[in-house]
């Protein structure tokens, strides 16, 4: 890994806590209110040295002494805290010298694997299951950033009764003639009818029956289907930008006798039981699940498979393909079921994967609901989000053209939804305003993107000598933007190793923040000389380069101009 210059500060502190024979594995960010860049606790201290952390605090400020050329500009107490702060005179330069295109960038050394999305065929995406899309995505993108080589897959249902249903729907009809809308109209007219005509579900089984046991023509019929789909779904996502390398049909995993594999191994465990209603159930008590959890039902009384057999086929396939990083992006109604597949693939010797649980997008009248026809299909969604920032750019410039009104209107829509998605930790729930998330000011995507417009507006009337002093930049406002561009790196590991995106758009938009006060407050092009412009384009340069790198992570496109 590149030691970037908040790396190289951070261990000279290390190192002179070191000299004390001190760890300084408890290096923190200083505590509100402090004008500082790193602090040292004292309070474990206190009973080894039997003196109180403030005592501790003040020696220790008095004896670490940082030398003349010192990343290390200063060391002070303040109560039980030790704090030390950043040279100005040396660790401008050193930072300012490092930020360019592939700033906090590694090359990869591991592979991951990631699977996000995996909507069901029969349904069109809606707004609530895009926040699965935007984390996986947006996660896909920072541990490609990290230094992982990652896969993103997508888990195609093309084998449950939803599907067997469309396909009955569909088999008076020529296949070749008909999109994703078409196949969204008949699954709502065959399950219309399956509500008047109950005995349906005969036919369902039967096909179904027909697919397990490894009929060639009917998984055909079944992929050519649910193929139709998942084209109409990817062209969807792809309006949020959004991609997939894998689709993952589970009906390979019957026609493959994958299937049957599982089976025998969990045969083999020795807890297959047969219940009263003939079915296969495996027994999952003393292994710490939760009450109720204790039973999984892995086969019909008529022999056909269940779901969860064909998704532990699939966790221990994606296991085995990727053996650094394993991870799947899961809604939190699904807590219960991977609780109970984590338990059978440790069961089997495996470790199961990484998973991010994720909240509902709620809106303004409650959490989204299928049954009361409370659902916003995202296309519906991405087109309204689309038509306010056009009336937007119309009303700031009048003077565009159509197209470029069009084009921008489309970059600024996904700002907007990505951003307003993506800026909220997974776990806690999302009230999205459209009418917030499209605004160009406040803690919004649009502002992001207007802000790297304005640094990109100054480099266009002039780009920065080779040549610079940053140790010239001893203002407030840019000594602030310069502190929050060394932690760009050290935000990348945090969202990396935690796979919460929500880091990196907090990040970013906290720089953006002290970029628009520094831009109020200090002339650039208009500087008191001209070594502290250069050095201040230099500071616009880096600023555009981490706010490039960070809009990038997330999924949202940079402009040039707004």
């Amino acid at each position: 890994m590149q030691e970037y210059a908040r790396e190289k500060f951070k261990n000279e502190v290390a190192q002179l806590l070191k000299k004390e024979s001190i760890s300084a594995e408890r290096l923190e960010s200083p505590p509100k209110g402090v004008d500082a860049d790193i602090s040292f606790p004292c309070f474990a201290l206190a009973k080894e040295m039997r003196k109180s952390p403030v005592e501790i605090a003040k020696e220790l400020a008095g004896k670490i002494k940082p030398g003349a050329k010192s990343i290390i500009g200063s060391v002070s107490a303040a109560g039980p805290y030790v704090n030390f702060s950043i040279n100005q005179k040396t660790f401008p330069n050193l930072l300012l010298s490092e930020i360019d295109e592939a700033y906090g960038f590694q090359k990869p050394k591991k592979k991951a694997l990631v699977e996000h999305t995996s909507i069901n065929p029969n349904a069109s995406p809606h707004v609530g299951r895009s926040r699965n899309a935007i984390l996986g995505d947006s996660i896909v993108r920072i541990l490609k950033h990290t230094g992982y080589d990652v896969e993103t897959h997508y888990w195609v249902n093309d084998i449950g009764k939803q599907i067997a249903l469309l396909v009955i729907g569909c088999s008076k009809k020529n296949l070749e003639e008909l999109d994703f809308e078409d196949m969204l109209q008949i699954y709502r007219n065959a399950n219309a009818e399956l509500e008047k005509n109950p005995e349906m579900e005969k036919e369902i089984f039967a096909l179904l029956q027909k697919m397990e046991g490894g009929d060639k023509k009917t998984i055909e019929l079944f992929q050519k289907v649910t193929g139709i789909c998942v084209q109409g779904q990817r062209k969807i996502l792809k309006s949020l930008n959004i991609d997939y390398d894998f689709f993952d049909y589970e009906s390979e995993q019957v026609y493959k006798n994958k299937v049957e594999a599982v089976m025998k191994s969990l045969e083999k465990t020795g807890r297959v039981i047969t219940d009263e209603q003939n079915r296969k159930v495996l027994k999952l008590d003393n292994l710490g699940l939760p009450e109720g959890c204790e039973h999984m039902v892995i086969a019909r009384s008529d022999s056909t498979s269940m779901y969860t057999v064909r998704d532990i086929g699939y966790t221990l396939d994606k296991i085995k393909r990727a053996k650094d990083m394993n991870v799947v992006v899961l809604g939190e109604d699904h807590q219960l079921h991977f609780k109970q597949l984590s338990a059978v693939i440790r069961l089997l010797g495996y470790e199961p994967p990484r998973v991010v649980h994720y909240a509902f997008i709620l809106l303004p009248s409650g959490k989204m609901s299928t049954r009361k026809g409370e659902v916003v299909l995202l296309s519906d969604f991405m087109k309204e989000a689309c038509d306010a920032a056009f009336e937007e750019i119309t009303t700031r410039y009048p003077e565009l053209q159509q197209k470029e009104k069009e084009e921008r209107a489309k970059k600024i829509s996904i700002a907007a939804v990505r951003y307003g998605i993506v800026k909220v930790s997974p776990e806690k729930n999302i009230i999205f305003n459209l009418a917030d998330a499209i605004k160009f000011e406040g803690d919004t995507g649009p502002y992001l993107q207007y802000t790297y417009a304005r640094a990109n507006s100054i480099l266009q009337k002039e780009m920065p000598p080779k040549k610079f002093d940053a140790s010239k930049l001893s203002q407030i406002e840019e000594i602030a933007v310069l502190r929050i561009l060394s932690g760009f790196p050290e935000v990348l590991g945090l969202a990396s190793g935690e796979l919460k995106p929500h880091y990196v758009a907090v990040y970013i938009h906290e720089l953006a923040d002290a970029f628009n006060t520094f831009y109020q407050k200090i002339p650039v092009l208009k500087a008191e000389n001209e070594e502290l412009k250069a050095a201040r384009l230099h500071l616009v340069l880096a600023t555009k380069n981490v706010l490039s790198a960070g809009l990038e992570l997330l999924g949202i496109d940079a402009l040039e101009e707004m």
